[in-house]
């Protein structure tokens, strides 16, 4: 069976989303890179859609400041390592399984993600304007990857020892302005 992704994701296709606007009024250049990279993943991995793991793996391949919040070099060592196991169709095993965490609703108008990524990265957006943000970055995504704690992304952490609540915190921190 073909994967249902398209060639490009709804946010790559000509450089604009559905709500047209262009992918770099909308993304820092290292998160328009980090999406890029999931849908590549996912494609070649033989998933239907984008998921949260995607994200996340490309995410901290391509930013990192994103990458930083997670914690030290071992912490961050163990959840690439999860995530290459799972890309390689060892460890977890959700490949070919569509992600649905159960805790947001369906999310329609973002083609070829899950229903908890395109979520993410719509949570993500809010983040970024919420603080004031003329993009949304990385950190933004990273936030809202954890933020629901029944994602892939989750259970990657998780089984690497990093707590979603910490990492919160730790964004929460970074963009505080400095005293």
């Amino acid at each position: 069976m073909q994967p249902r992704i398209p060639r490009q994701s709804a946010g790559e296709q000509g450089g604009r989303w559905p709500d047209g606007t262009d992918i770099e009024d909308r993304f820092s250049a290292e998160l328009a890179s980090a999406v890029s990279g999931a849908r590549r993943r996912a494609v070649r991995d033989g998933d239907r859609q984008i998921d949260t793991a995607h994200l996340l793996h490309s995410l901290l391949e391509c930013d990192a400041e994103a990458r930083a919040l997670l914690g030290d070099g071992p912490r961050i060592a163990r959840v690439l390592g999860y995530l290459v196991q799972r890309s390689i169709g060892y460890g977890l095993r959700w490949q070919s399984a569509v992600e649905d965490s159960g805790a947001v609703p369906v999310v329609s108008g973002v083609d070829g993600f899950s229903a908890p990524a395109a979520a993410a990265m719509e949570d993500a957006g809010v983040r970024a304007a919420r603080r004031g943000a003329a993009r949304t970055g990385g950190v933004d995504l990273l936030a809202a990857l954890v933020a629901d704690p029944r994602t892939r992304a989750v259970e990657v952490l998780a089984r690497a020892a990093v707590e979603p609540h910490a990492v919160l915190a730790r964004v929460a921190s970074h963009f505080e302005p400095a005293p």
